[in-house]
């Protein structure tokens, strides 16, 4: 079994019901249902990608997730 480390995710909900779980580190993504089926499936999707791909840096701290406003020109 390998090793793991802890990533940070975002979920939003979507139109037409369901969810879409993000990674913060790596662009990758699940959707669902519900918030623990698209994490599920981000985590699943997370595990095949580092079968490809190297695992990046992660810093030490995680990072800081907040909403912005920003103005759209009209």
């Amino acid at each position: 079994m390998g090793r793991t480390v802890k990533l940070t995710a975002t979920v939003t909900s979507q139109n037409g019901g369901l969810y879409c779980a993000r990674c913060v580190q790596v662009e990758v993504a699940g959707e669902g249902r519900t918030v623990d089926d698209a994490l599920d499936r981000l985590r699943v999707a997370l595990e095949e990608y580092f079968q490809r791909k190297p695992l990046p840096s992660i810093p030490s701290e995680p990072p800081i997730v907040v909403p912005i406003e920003v103005r759209l020109p009209r």
